[in-house]
């Protein structure tokens, strides 16, 4: 988000704004409006798009396809896939160019679509070692009134709130004076009466939505509604992962999402929501109806599962074609490795550096599972337009 968007692999995006609407490692949702029989449907929420600003150079040296690790062995037809049905938001001429190309061609298999790669791009280098972690769209049991165990309140965007808090946008609070000041943080909000709240959740799954970005409520009567991220109150997300370790709450190695989201759990009240309030950030939501696609990134487009991620705007450009190279995991039961081709579709306000990357998963508990899982070693390779000017 638009993150995430939980632990420092649940640290995303949002968190993922990590999926900046509709998005999510790394939590946050929102959903809905139901319009009438007879009056046009009310608009769909549309996703707060970054302003455009020139990223800061990147120190890069230029390599061959030979010397990016695992190139030979990733699912090319999948990346191909990707890159196709999503390269129309890149706004570099000659990445424009590659774009019309492969549209114009169609699908190709996994030959086919690598030796495309080859022809078309030049990998080189970022300098320097970074962070891989990942997000997932989730989908939590929610209520229409609050109770014991459901009792934490999905807020829509305040009317006090100026701005949207995404990075690179203020969220100030207006004053009964019209005087503004910094929006207040996770502690106070929470101390406030929610007013009409959208919808109950338990609290960890709430703290965990707001890490996403974005994510599906189910209700008891079978009825889905679609958690869509709308304004953050601004303030710096700070991963609880490291503070639980520090404190003993958990071990080193075993810091991944259901770790945090399971000890929250046993631990909910006064005791979890101390720990949850070490993260300042505050997510606020409004609710769409559920069409069951991929939510949608900062890029404006669905986030294809596991061929996208989320990066630093101010370092890299939405719509970049990436190979990364995702190695040495710290947490218990991670995938050893990650090397595959993406697209730079999705921005999250903890997602900092140049060589800093947030994997999208895709929806739903499986996904959840291996999102929480990931804090790898991370090497980016930069795919850069063989025609043209590519930055």
């Amino acid at each position: 988000m638009v993150s995430r968007r939980m632990t420092q692999g649940l640290g995303g995006h949002l968190g993922k704004l990590r999926l900046v609407p509709a998005l999510v490692l790394t939590l946050a949702i929102a959903a809905c409006a139901t319009p009438k029989a007879v009056p046009p449907p009310a608009p769909r929420p549309q996703p707060q798009r970054p302003t455009p600003t020139q990223p800061i150079p990147t120190p890069a040296r230029p390599e061959s396809f030979a010397e990016l690790p695992g190139w030979a062995q990733d699912d090319h037809a999948a990346g191909y896939e990707a890159f196709r049905t999503t390269c129309g938001v890149a706004r570099d001429p000659a990445m424009g160019e590659i774009c019309r190309r492969a549209r114009a061609i169609g699908p190709l298999d996994g030959p086919r679509a690598r030796a495309f790669f080859e022809e078309s791009f030049r990998p080189e280098l970022l300098i320097g070692d970074g962070i891989l972690t990942a997000y997932f769209s989730p989908e939590y049991e929610a209520r229409d009134r609050p109770s014991a165990e459901f009792s934490a309140p999905v807020r829509g965007k305040p009317a006090d709130l100026v701005g949207s808090g995404i990075p690179g946008k203020d969220a100030l609070r207006r004053g009964p004076n019209g005087q503004m000041s910094a929006y207040p943080d996770r502690a106070a909000i929470e101390a406030t009466p929610p007013g009409q709240a959208l919808a109950w959740m338990r609290p960890e799954d709430l703290f965990f939505l707001q890490i996403q970005g974005s994510g599906v409520l189910t209700y008891p009567n079978g009825r889905r509604t679609k958690a869509v991220f709308a304004a953050t109150n601004g303030r710096t997300f700070v991963g609880i992962a490291n503070p639980m370790r520090d404190r003993g709450l958990l071990p080193a190695n075993n810091t991944s999402g259901d770790a945090i989201r399971g000890w929250l759990a046993d631990n909910r009240g006064p005791r979890a929501d101390e720990v949850m309030r070490l993260n300042p950030r505050y997510v606020f939501f409004t609710l769409a109806p559920d069409d069951g696609r991929q939510p949608v990134g900062a890029a404006g487009i669905p986030l294809p599962p596991g061929r996208a991620i989320a990066i630093d705007t101010a370092r890299n450009r939405l719509g970049e074609v990436f190979f990364i190279d995702g190695v040495a995991p710290t947490l218990s039961g991670a995938f050893p490795t990650y090397r595959r081709t993406v697209m730079a579709l999705d921005m999250g306000g903890a997602i900092k550096g140049a060589v800093r990357a947030d994997l999208y998963m895709g929806h739903g508990a499986s996904a959840g599972a291996e999102a929480g899982r990931v804090r790898h070693t991370l090497r980016m390779h930069r795919l850069v337009p063989k025609v043209g000017q590519a930055r």
